[in-house]
């Protein structure tokens, strides 16, 4: 006989409804990229957007803002060099970091990327009314800061 303590009700969990959202997207945004011929995946997306926002942007900035570390990051950045969608130049200000910013090639996948990544939205969104859709991300803001003021303690 299982102890009521023992026992994690998964079912009925935020987190792990939010772990099988994120990893159905995950499938259906590479699917779309690959049906698309368009060689990039979700991180490398990020990327793209962070820096089609606010090009130039230093590289540990761009770490932090899509909760990555340091070295995973510089990893990413490597590849999207060598697909020639990045440039990475040391910073004028600190010659200890380096500042990076789109290439011409990562402009133009970046362009190619947004009516695809438009159809899987509208496709995640089919049936979710407005008021749903706020509630949904208010919610979702109310769980990042519960992650928030817990990293905080």
């Amino acid at each position: 006989m299982k102890n009521q303590k023992d026992i994690i009700d998964f079912e009925n969990s935020i987190g792990a409804w939010l772990g099988r959202t994120v990893k159905m997207t995950d499938y259906f945004l590479q699917e779309a990229f690959q049906s698309e011929k368009i060689d990039v995946n979700k991180e490398q997306l990020i990327v793209l957007k962070k820096l089609h926002d606010q090009d130039g942007m230093n590289q540990n900035e761009l770490a932090s803002l899509t909760y990555r570390d340091k070295s995973s990051m510089a990893r990413l950045l490597s590849k999207m060099e060598s697909k020639n969608y990045v440039i990475r130049r040391q910073s004028t200000t600190d010659k200890r970091s380096n500042e990076v910013f789109l290439a011409v090639q990562g402009r133009a996948v970046f362009k190619e990327l947004i009516p695809v990544v438009k159809k899987v939205l509208l496709n995640i969104e089919n049936g979710i009314g407005h008021a749903e859709k706020q509630l949904l991300i208010e919610t979702l803001k109310k769980v990042q800061l519960n992650f928030k003021k817990t990293n905080e303690l």
